[in-house]
């Protein structure tokens, strides 16, 4: 299952937690047949494979054979031992094709790219940690199932070299643009009365394995092993293509379209707790774990704020149009909620007041319709009461029960989408302009 390996911060020889997916509805398949494998079984060493004449040992995979075992706490049997063997490989020769194009940077472009020793024992430190461990406990623990720190060390720097590349290189060029985040919300706030689902996910590139049918192979023992108990974050850490594997597969909350359609048509089928069986989609395929699901909600809650000048119902039209262009002038100097109340408060006569979060349906018929309409960080024309004119700011929109829609977050996850599309890109540019032999 030739996928990138993510940051490896998951169990070490752990087992598994509560939280981990049950089987799916149909009953899980026999227990393989637990292969031979010993750890420091000697061996003679050779040429794996040659990558730009830079040569992977069999020494080599068969120390990123037992991380990739002992991090996954996926069990090794005779039936998956050869996937591990390709998963090994391809993350190796990605690794290798990685370094060699960083070191071209930085001899070109004359920088520092590649994770200095200081940093790669940061990031160790914090994976020990999230194992509740001291970094030589850590080691330690890996050195008793044969894996030496150096084929750590190498896993680590080459993932935080490449992903500090990639950021840089095109993080600070990506403009997710407004648009984009408004039509985000706009989605997430119309499929709001649907049915959500808080899922976990790892996605095989068929790209990578080789082809789908290696894809789907790859991902069949996956979903035994999971089955057994394997922690998901962990797999998905180690075999998962998708932006989402660095947060142990983690994708939130979801409503239908975010997804591939055959994604979607399993969803509708799984129960919480339960692990869907391989998902062939057009370039690769995903395993599901359902780890909630809540039905829609047909209300929509707005936070909003507003500027007002108070006048009386009978009020003379000369006065009305005066407080409108008042209020008129005022919205254009409005950025943002946040500013709302400093930049009012610099007119006589206006006042602004924080009006809280409400249901559409319980608002005043002249608030609704523009709380219904606006997008987050919008601002409505004066709109004109029994008791005034209003500016309102829509600060905020959510489905009811739903967690608010943050601009942020969205933001986040569109520019980590972009850059995990550019650096599958990237690395398909270099697996195709490289000469790798293997044997």
């Amino acid at each position: 299952m030739g996928l990138q390996a993510q940051p490896l911060r998951g169990a070490v020889g752990a087992p598994p937690p509560a939280t981990q997916p049950a089987p799916a509805a149909a009953a899980p398949a026999p227990a393989p047949t637990p292969a031979i494998y010993t750890p420091m079984r000697p061996m003679s060493e050779s040429i794996a494979a040659i990558v730009n004449d830079d040569i992977i040992s069999t020494y080599d995979l068969a120390q990123r054979m037992r991380l990739l075992i002992a991090t996954t706490g996926v069990q090794p049997t005779q039936e998956n031992l050869q996937e591990f063997q390709q998963q090994a490989l391809v993350s190796l020769v990605d690794e290798r094709l990685q370094i060699q194009e960083l070191l071209r940077v930085q001899k070109d472009q004359k920088v520092t790219i590649i994770a200095t020793d200081d940093e790669v024992q940061d990031e160790l430190a914090g994976m020990a940690q999230q194992n509740n461990m001291k970094p030589e406990n850590f080691i330690a623990v890996l050195k008793s199932q044969g894996i030496t720190s150096t084929t750590l060390y190498d896993q680590i720097r080459a993932q935080m070299s490449w992903q500090r590349w990639i950021r840089g290189r095109y993080g600070t060029r990506l403009r997710i643009g407004e648009d984009q985040i408004k039509a985000t919300q706009t989605r997430m706030i119309a499929a709001a009365s649907k049915p959500q689902y808080e899922v976990s996910e790892v996605f095989l590139d068929s790209g990578r394995t080789g082809g789908m049918d290696a894809a789907v192979k790859g991902a069949t023992q996956l979903v035994a092993q999971l089955q057994q108990g394997a922690p998901f974050p962990a797999v998905a850490r180690q075999f998962s293509a998708s932006s989402t594997a660095a947060a142990g597969g983690d994708a939130g909350w979801i409503s239908q379209g975010e997804m591939p359609a055959e994604v979607d048509a399993a969803l509708d089928q799984l129960r919480p707790g339960q692990l869907s069986q391989p998902i062939p989609v057009k370039d690769g395929v995903y395993i599901i774990y359902l780890r909630d699901k809540r039905a829609g909600s047909g209300q929509t809650l707005v936070s909003l704020k507003q500027a007002a000048i108070a006048l009386p119902a009978d009020a003379s039209a000369a006065d009305v149009a005066a407080a409108k262009a008042t209020l008129v002038a005022v919205r254009g100097q409005i950025k943002d909620c946040a500013t709302l109340e400093a930049t009012v408060a610099k007119t006589s006569g206006v006042v602004a007041g924080d009006l809280g979060e409400a249901e559409t349906g319980d608002l005043l018929p002249e608030f609704a319709e523009a709380a219904k309409t606006l997008q987050p960080g919008q601002l409505s024309q004066p709109i004109r009461t029994k008791v005034g004119l209003h500016v309102l700011a829509v600060c905020g929109k959510r489905a009811a029960g739903a967690a608010q829609v943050d601009h942020d977050q969205i933001e986040s996850r569109l520019t980590g989408q972009q850059l995990s599309m550019i650096s599958r890109r990237y690395m398909r540019d270099l697996r195709n302009s490289a000469t790798i032999e293997t044997r």
